[in-house]
């Protein structure tokens, strides 16, 4: 059985793709879907990495660094949405839900690694 966390992180990866390929086109924005690309597809791949560490710590590290590319992603959301390019607030939801249980995660894993 696949991790929720794996799984809602692919969909979140899939979900941020479709959306800048629609801004892109109907928008003309590149520089903004650019950033959101690459950081929101590589919550999924730090996430996907982490269940293949080396150790708890490097578990840990991989679950750290998702979570900064969560976060970084929901900055360019905000910019998308306050900036007008695109109004649909679910993906932000969806952003701050995958913050929240990578947050729980790794308060977990340090908790039992202790």
């Amino acid at each position: 059985m696949e991790s929720p966390l794996l799984i809602k992180s692919k969909e979140f990866a899939l979900d941020i793709i479709k959306i800048c390929n629609t801004v892109k086109k109907e928008k003309k924005e590149t520089v903004l879907t650019n950033q959101l690309i690459r950081s929101g597809t590589s919550i999924g791949a730090n996430i996907r990495e982490a269940f293949y560490a080396h150790s708890k710590a490097d578990f840990i590290a991989k679950l750290q660094i998702a979570l900064k590319e969560c976060s970084e992603s929901e900055y360019w959301i905000e910019l998308l949405i306050d900036g007008g390019y695109y109004e649909n607030r679910e993906i932000l939801n969806k952003c701050i839900e995958l913050k929240k249980i990578l947050v729980s995660s790794i308060n977990t894993a340090k908790k039992n690694s202790i």
